[in-house]
């Protein structure tokens, strides 16, 4: 076991165990799957000796690390509605009033992101930009999606509301979100909910891949 897998395993427990002794109250455990393409992704240097993020889908969390694999913060998230880990081939060029609900997905892969700006002028990640999927601040603009109500619960199962994009709580993107990956380059690692992790990834050893 060389020493960079070493410093790497150590710099996500350790994070992790600092972040959670000084929360009011623990913090869900990061899954087998992140930690495990968390660690992947620097020990293989797939990062790029870039910050990068770790989205569960399955879980509905998104975990933020330092370029050398240290853990920042993990948060619940908002993701899209339609299970799936592939989006509709032209999507990012359609009116979102277009998209169906079973093509509201968020997809599953390596992303190199980049900072950018929406519509509005609201500064965002983008994750994927040809399929117009990007990493934000929660909007509550419609009461009856209850977006704050659903990052808020204890579950993961109504964390599924967005037309694909990753919706993240405004003070976690401002503190951590925006620093890492909000003014250059960085790396997103969604993680598949309905296919294998090797699918996606490729760095992965052979063993943590199924």
């Amino acid at each position: 076991m060389n020493q960079t897998y070493l410093r790497a395993c150590a710099a996500i427990v350790l994070s992790a165990c600092v972040q959670i002794a000084g929360a009011a109250t623990p913090a869900p455990a990061m899954s087998v799957e992140a930690s495990g393409v968390a660690r992947a992704a620097v020990t293989s240097g797939d990062n790029q000796r870039m910050p990068f993020a770790v989205v569960d889908k399955k879980n509905a969390r998104l975990h933020v690390f330092a370029a050398d694999g240290a853990l920042q913060a993990s948060s619940p998230i908002l993701l899209g509605l339609a299970r799936g880990d592939r989006s509709v081939p032209g999507i990012g060029e359609r009116a979102m009033a277009q998209i169906k609900p079973h093509e509201r997905t968020t997809p599953a892969g390596r992303f190199v992101s980049e900072p950018g700006r929406n519509l509005g002028g609201e500064d965002i990640v983008w994750v994927d930009y040809g399929a117009a999927v990007s990493m934000h601040r929660v909007r509550a603009t419609n009461a009856s999606e209850r977006r704050l109500q659903r990052l808020a619960s204890p579950t993961a199962s109504d964390n599924r509301i967005s037309f694909g994009c990753i919706n993240v709580p405004a003070t976690f993107y401002d503190t951590y979100v925006k620093p890492a990956l909000g003014q250059n380059h960085g790396v997103v690692y969604v993680l598949p909910e309905s296919t294998a992790l090797r699918e996606h990834f490729a760095f992965l050893p052979t063993q943590a891949a199924h």
